[in-house]
């Protein structure tokens, strides 16, 4: 319930607040996608731990850069696999945690 509001929230953030920011993100993929990605995929303590520590980041004493979330654990699993089917991309950094990129062709329901 409460992931649902808060990816809601984002969504509106993304199509309506972000129209005055002129893209002003240092980052890859920007803020709220990193922070819509971690509430996707990871608890919602961890989520709000990696989104408020990027957003802290987001300013001009760091360099920015390409950074995408980490994935806890891995828990979803397509029932066919093709590249239309696949929503992220993984990619491992640690034992037992990924990298998640988004998939452009991806050709599902969206979220």
């Amino acid at each position: 319930m409460i992931r649902k509001i808060l990816l809601k929230l984002l969504a509106f953030y993304q199509r309506y607040i972000t129209l005055f920011s002129l893209g002003s993100c240092r980052y890859y993929p920007t803020c709220s996608e990193y922070a819509k990605l971690n509430f996707q995929n990871n608890s919602l303590l961890s989520a709000f731990y990696n989104t408020s520590t990027r957003i802290l980041r987001c300013n001009q004493l760091f360099d920015g850069g390409i950074e995408y979330p980490l994935l806890n654990k891995l828990c979803h699993r397509p029932k066919k696999l093709d590249i239309d089917s696949i929503k992220y991309w993984l990619v491992p950094n640690k034992k037992n945690k990924y990298y998640i990129i988004k998939n452009f062709s991806y050709k599902g329901k969206s979220c």
